[in-house]
């Protein structure tokens, strides 16, 4: 499938350039997404919850314990499913077209719940290589207890949009002139540094596969104007 299916739920009409419909943009966008956000009807009013996915192939995997009321709300009828990433703050010389760069998908389906053991173990292996790759083969596989205890729900790609802003600020062309500085302040989500369990047994070391992922969120060094402004505020 390399095209999802064009609806009338799916068609973006809002700057419908910014539009995509491609397998491959909307599967990156869900692959790279750490959270989404399921939209479902419970009893008499709508109820949108964060939670985290997983794609596998054509069909996208939703887990939560058995008892979760928003994954049994979600069999007894159609859900939206939205994942966005940010990209960038984009900042204007008007404070009317201050905007944002973002990558979002949108999905709409009617879920199913899985009960074969294997595809529900493949999901959530799926899961967790997703919170960060490399971990399964280090954590206890689940047990049948466990399995029994999660409900795991996939929904199929078939009706799905991706919309993508990228780019500086649209400015109004009289507006070029104003001493304002306008620009985009890239944003992205970074890893820092392991902070072990109280609990974790001596001797053992932080994994090379999340090492690998570390980046330096050690905070800028301070200088002795910022640390005199420091003391003026202590």
């Amino acid at each position: 499938m390399t095209v999802s299916e064009q609806t009338l739920r799916t068609k973006v009409r809002r700057r419908p350039k910014r539009g995509a419909y491609d397998r491959p943009v909307i599967d990156a966008i869900l692959d790279e997404a750490r959270v989404c956000h399921l939209g479902v009807i419970d009893g008499d009013y709508p109820v949108v919850t964060p939670t985290l996915h997983a794609r596998v192939g054509d069909w996208l995997y939703l887990h939560g314990s058995a008892a979760n009321r928003t994954l049994q709300a979600a069999l007894t009828g159609e859900v939206c499913l939205t994942a966005t990433l940010l990209d960038g703050m984009v900042l204007a010389r008007a404070a009317f077209h201050h905007s944002v760069n973002y990558r979002s998908v949108t999905i709409f389906a009617r879920p199913e719940a899985v009960s074969e053991p294997q595809e529900k173990l493949r999901a959530l292996e799926a899961f967790v290589e997703k919170i960060i790759p490399g971990r399964w083969g280090d954590a206890r596989p689940p047990t049948d207890n466990e399995l029994r205890a999660t409900t795991v729900l996939r929904l199929a790609l078939t009706e799905a949009s991706a919309k993508i802003r990228r780019g500086p600020p649209v400015d109004d062309a009289a507006d070029a002139h104003l001493p304002v500085w306008a620009g985009v302040l890239p944003t992205r989500t970074v890893f820092c540094a392991p902070q072990p369990d109280p609990q974790l047994r001596a001797g053992i070391a932080v994994p090379d596969y999340l090492t690998a992922l570390v980046s330096d969120c050690s905070p800028p060094p301070s200088t002795p104007e910022a640390e005199e402004e420091n003391d003026r505020e202590r």
